[in-house]
């Protein structure tokens, strides 16, 4: 069973040996999964969806894709066919600071999105973006290999499992 943000927060806010930072409001909800949690895997991109097609083609193991789009308003980083994808190959979720597009198709796919907004224009595919690296957006710095849980309360961001 998947335990609640708020109960996380509650559990491990003054844990010595738990980093816990909570996201900013900032997110909509798509997708099935309501809730989700796993490891971190990032990408740092700008209105270039091609490393986020790259990721979501390999083996998810359950985790957790954070796209840093740098918070572009201007075209979509996900639509149904990568939500297919990632759904098809094991990931929990995709969390998108950006747009994403399909949002109506991606509501009947069993993951979890959070994204900032829809937009229905398709994003360029150049190539260029970074992988893994550490990533900051809504008061949180996103670190490959952390740990990730969203909710209807929220999204937390654990410097490890939470159970």
């Amino acid at each position: 069973m998947l335990l609640k943000t708020p109960d996380l927060c509650d559990q491990f806010e003054n844990t010595p040996d738990v980093s816990l930072q909570i996201v900013a409001p900032m997110f909509k909800r798509f997708g099935k999964k309501q809730a989700f949690s796993g490891k971190i895997v990032t990408l740092k991109i700008f209105e270039d969806n091609s490393l986020v097609r790259e990721a979501l083609s390999e083996n998810g193991n359950g985790q957790i894709l954070v796209v840093d789009g740098g918070g572009s308003m201007r075209c979509a980083l996900l639509g149904d066919q990568l939500g297919i994808l990632a759904e098809k190959n094991g990931w929990q979720g995709v969390i998108v600071y950006g747009c994403i597009r399909d949002s109506a198709d991606i509501d009947q796919l069993d993951i979890g999105v959070r994204a900032l907004d829809t937009h229905p224009k398709k994003s360029v595919k150049k190539g260029i973006g970074e992988k893994n690296i550490p990533v900051t957006f809504g008061g949180v710095t996103f670190t490959p290999g952390h740990w990730l849980c969203a909710d209807a309360d929220g999204v937390i961001v654990a410097s490890r499992a939470l159970n």
